[in-house]
């Protein structure tokens, strides 16, 4: 061959080389970064190439796939999609997952691992398998019951089996309805743009990603420190705390909205039923900054990895305040902000013997064939005070149910337990108070755990009079009669 060959045949052979290395960095080096490009559009028509696995509720659908004949094969629908917004989210098209459809969507969109039956050849075929299913821990009924309640005011609920942390409702006002835009129609794009400039953020999932301060409801969790640390012993004996209570440091006295408070020595039973707030700020600072921090993190607050497997925003109990702002701090005050979850975990755990169930809204997951994936089990989250403390933190519910401020949650024939809250908010507090409940119920009779446990705040709402009791204890009646009767 000759000099001129071989320097072309070298120099094919380098323009060889050079493109397999070219391919093999796009293909196997920048596969990740490319993948997802948002220019790229592969993704998108794959996932949409099949009907989308179902999410289920008691066993039923709440969600579905219809043919579109358009560029995407499938969108997805939804069954009373306004109903479970809060649990499924939205699968769009054109915005992405969130909620359930987002953290599942290797299942619900074929491509997870384990739905395939030859793993390795699916992947080097670039074969999907058929989408698998979601079982949600929801009771429908117990949905139907939040939904109705909360109507068209802002607000969320949380209702959780205490034994097992399975989340029962979850509830988010106003809803929306995930189908609206889940293609790429004008219609689609017109009815993302309406909600995204909705003032209400309809959108705005308030029972995991929306913190409030809790008021009145977090005085549970300062009556199980003070009890769980001996500054109280007796729930019905005299307390040693003062009248007017000067927040210390200051020349302000901590107010009650009840004259029947304005009493020095006022048993913490009195004081719970009552929702006295100078009682509770005193004994919160008797307690200390260090185990009101330590019991207030064992219900779930500053917890920044609260999945149920969709990640709730951190609900917040300062770890750095001097006194007067723990005792603000300890009747659910100044810098104290809660999720509607957290509150829900909160009375939870005093249901649950002072055990707190992580919270779970997943059940279990399927192939399309219905042959188990993955079953849930119950998981300890923490140990939030002793079942003899517990036992003393439900009687301060129960009398504050039947005796106080919670008297619109009693239930016929039920034990109710429950705590509310009237947080206020804005400047100078001029803001209009979230309406707050918590609480649990079961049947009377036999002491077991209880099966429901629940949260409610309303937020803004336009009634003449803002109370926990007035407001939020008949939504969380209606949620846990639901679950009773089921």
């Amino acid at each position: 061959m000759s000099l001129t060959g071989r320097r072309a045949g070298t120099f094919c052979l380098l323009l060889i080389v050079a493109l397999c290395a070219q391919a093999t960095r796009v293909q196997v080096f920048r596969a990740e970064e490319l993948n997802h490009n948002g220019a790229n559009q592969r993704p998108v028509i794959e996932r949409y190439s099949q009907p989308r696995g179902d999410i289920l509720v008691g066993g039923e659908t709440v969600t579905g796939s219809e043919a579109t004949g358009g560029r995407f094969d499938y969108k997805r629908t939804y069954t009373d999609g306004p109903l479970f917004a809060a649990v499924t989210g939205y699968s769009s098209q054109t915005y992405g997952n969130t909620q359930l459809e987002g953290t599942e969507d290797a299942l619900l969109s074929g491509t997870d691992g384990r739905l395939a039956d030859f793993a390795v050849w699916d992947a080097v075929a670039r074969r999907r398998s058929p989408g698998g299913n979601v079982r949600t821990t929801v009771d429908r009924a117990a949905q139907e019951a939040a939904v109705r309640g909360l109507g068209r005011q802002r607000g969320a609920v949380v209702a959780i089996e205490p034994a097992t942390g399975r989340i029962l409702a979850l509830a988010s006002t106003p809803t929306y309805d995930p189908g609206s835009f889940a293609g790429t129609s004008p219609a689609d794009q017109e009815a993302w743009n309406r909600l995204q400039a909705d003032a209400d953020q309809p959108m705005l999932n308030r029972a995991l990603r929306q913190t409030y301060p809790p008021g009145s409801a977090f005085k549970v969790v300062t009556a199980a420190a003070a009890l769980e640390s001996g500054v109280v012993v007796d729930i019905e004996a005299p307390t040693d705390a003062p009248y007017p209570y000067v927040l210390p440091g200051t020349t302000v006295p901590l107010v009650n909205d009840s004259p029947a408070c304005d009493e020095p020595g006022q048993s913490l039973d009195t004081a719970m039923t009552l929702s006295c707030n100078s009682v509770l700020g005193y004994l919160g600072v008797r307690v200390g900054l260090a185990r009101m921090v330590a019991t207030a993190e064992a219900f779930g607050f500053n917890e920044p990895r609260l999945d149920t497997p969709v990640r709730a925003a951190r609900s917040v109990f300062d770890t750095r305040m001097d006194e007067a702002q723990l005792a603000l701090s300890s009747i659910g005050q100044y810098d104290t902000a809660a999720t509607p979850l957290v509150m829900a975990m909160v009375a939870a755990g005093a249901a649950n013997n002072g055990t707190v169930m992580r919270p779970q809204l997943v059940d279990g997951l399927t192939g399309s064939d219905g042959a188990t994936v993955q079953s849930m089990r119950p998981e300890v989250f923490r140990q939030a005070m002793s079942p003899g403390t517990a036992a003393q933190v439900r009687r301060l519910m129960i009398d504050a149910v039947e005796n106080g401020t919670g008297r619109a949650a009693r239930i016929a024939g039920a034990v109710v337990g429950g705590k509310t809250g009237t947080a206020e908010h804005g400047v100078d507090n001029s803001g209009t108070p979230y309406a707050w409940f918590i609480g649990w119920a079961g049947p009377a009779g036999p002491d077991a755990v209880p099966p429901v446990a629940v949260a409610v705040v309303i937020a803004d709402s336009d009634a003449a009079e803002v109370t926990g009791g007035g407001l939020a204890a008949p939504v969380a009646r209606a949620v846990m009669q639901a679950v009773l009767a089921g």
